[in-house]
């Protein structure tokens, strides 16, 4: 292959591997997530919710690395299982406001081993987990929308 067009190359790309890494590790979340009946994105905003039990849609964009309208719909799937409940805001009307509902504290105890089994099965280091996820983070604070 011509040197001018080496940058075409799969093997030379950075978002090929992160594309199928990210497919690989949701892949084997499915079956997991799928026990206590939530999608992947389900269970991330789950998690945003067991920490902080009451969260504006805005942050909860803004933590998730989602577009607004993805979390609505994704927020209604939540709120008609019953683990969450949205609401406006009572001094803001224009800010919508997401609570977690006792029915969403206790699928935190089922989703508890969720993490474990994977932790448990991962291929690399303890350290080498830290410096994936540091560098994750770095790429996720860049500037994308250029």
């Amino acid at each position: 292959m011509d040197k001018e067009y080496e940058l075409l190359l799969l093997k030379n790309q950075v978002c090929f591997p992160t594309y199928a890494v990210a497919n690989k590790i949701l892949r084997r979340y499915q079956p997991l997530l799928k026990e206590i009946n939530l999608t992947y994105t389900q269970y991330v905003t789950m998690m945003v919710m067991w920490e902080k039990e009451v969260v504006n849609e805005k942050d909860l964009v803004k933590a998730l690395y989602l577009k607004a309208n993805t979390l609505t719909d994704l927020l209604r799937k939540l709120e008609k299982k019953g683990y969450v409940q949205i609401s406006r805001d009572e001094k803001d009307k224009r800010n919508i406001v997401i609570r977690l509902t006792d029915e969403g504290r206790k699928l935190k105890d089922a989703a508890v081993d969720v993490p474990k089994t994977l932790i448990d099965e991962h291929w690399l280091t303890d350290e080498e987990v830290k410096i994936y996820k540091e560098l994750l983070y770095k790429l996720l604070k860049g500037d994308w929308e250029k």
